[in-house]
């Protein structure tokens, strides 16, 4: 096998396996774009715990293919890059979709989200989205409302009692 062979079926193997045990993967596709644009776009992704995998467009799509993902193959385009990740999902698109909106020739072609496909308008939705982190404040939010009112319901009633307590003694009544 050459060596050409041996580094496209490494790479192969390595999409294939990202693709498959990361719970999202984003597809992007650029054209036009200085090199420190998409090395401050890496470390954005860095940060934010994303790898990025440059692949040759044909590789990419034969990787995503034989991961049973042929919809999203169809979608690439140009120069290609997957961005691997196994952390919150809204954040990673919301750096990508960000990033897209200063950029001309880059694009979201799309991703894949814990097995399910997503096009490039989904990925955009999801980058709408709150932080994990805020979501899960804002459930246990509203798991303690009932309880906040009902204690809130108890203290407005023992407070009237008392201001009419208060308002009698005053009056000097019995």
């Amino acid at each position: 096998m050459k060596v050409g062979q041996l580094y496209r079926k490494s790479i192969c193997d390595t999409v294939q396996t990202g693709v498959t045990k990361k719970s999202s993967t984003f597809v992007i596709t650029w054209t036009g774009i200085s090199s420190f644009k998409m090395d401050s776009l890496r470390k954005d992704l860095k940060r934010k715990k994303a790898d990025v995998l440059v692949s040759k467009s044909s590789v990419a799509r034969i990787a995503l293919k034989n991961s049973n993902y042929e919809n999203l193959a169809s979608s690439i385009k140009g120069q290609t890059a997957l961005v691997l990740s196994d952390t919150d999902a809204s954040e990673i698109s919301k750096v990508l979709v960000t990033f897209a909106k200063g950029c001309e020739g880059f694009v979201v072609a799309g991703g894949v989200l814990n097995g399910a496909i997503l096009s490039s308008d989904q990925v955009k939705t999801l980058s709408d989205l709150p932080s994990r982190e805020v979501l899960l404040s804002m459930f246990v939010g509203t798991l303690q409302a009932p309880a906040t009112r009902f204690a809130a319901a108890l203290n407005a009633k023992s407070r009237d009692f008392v201001s009419i307590l208060k308002q009698k003694s005053e009056k000097g009544g019995n």
